[in-house]
């Protein structure tokens, strides 16, 4: 199969602030530029920053929404730690290892944009854990509510 992409379109209510949080902060290539929308290249993946007037609402949590990269080299995930500190980038979550001692273990921290999308970016100590481990049914911190 050849390579294939992901591809995200998301809201932002401002395209400079989102070229000075995408570009300039995360590091992201820019793509075409059009009145209504920036394309991005997020480490060989297309997003796409698309103007609106209705932002999202700020989470009270990371959940349920928020997109991201899994790192597969913990020295480029531990990159972006050390560039969104130098760039002043807002934390939302900071750097922290979850699930430790186990196939799950992963470092993890996400960051929010000044238009409340929150984005997570994690490095799995086992890389089986990015598509398996499936015995193991934890994802995330989320805790299921009792049925009945």
């Amino acid at each position: 199969m050849n390579k294939v992409l992901f591809h995200l379109a998301f809201p932002v209510t401002d395209l400079n602030e989102a070229k000075r949080f995408y570009v300039d902060g995360l590091g992201c290539g820019l793509g075409r530029e059009a009145p209504f929308s920036l394309i991005l290249d997020l480490h060989g993946n297309q997003i796409v920053a698309q103007l609106t007037d209705q932002p999202p609402e700020s989470q009270k949590g990371i959940y349920p929404r928020h997109f991201g990269l899994v790192f597969t080299s913990k020295a480029d995930w531990q990159t972006l730690v050390d560039r969104a500190k130098a760039k002043g980038l807002r934390f939302y979550q900071q750097p922290r290892l979850r699930f430790p001692g186990t196939k799950l273990e992963h470092a993890t921290f996400f960051l929010e944009d000044p238009f409340h999308n929150l984005l997570e970016f994690k490095h799995y100590t086992h890389e089986s854990a990015i598509f398996g481990e499936r015995e193991d049914a934890r994802v995330g911190d989320r805790v299921a509510k009792p049925s009945g």
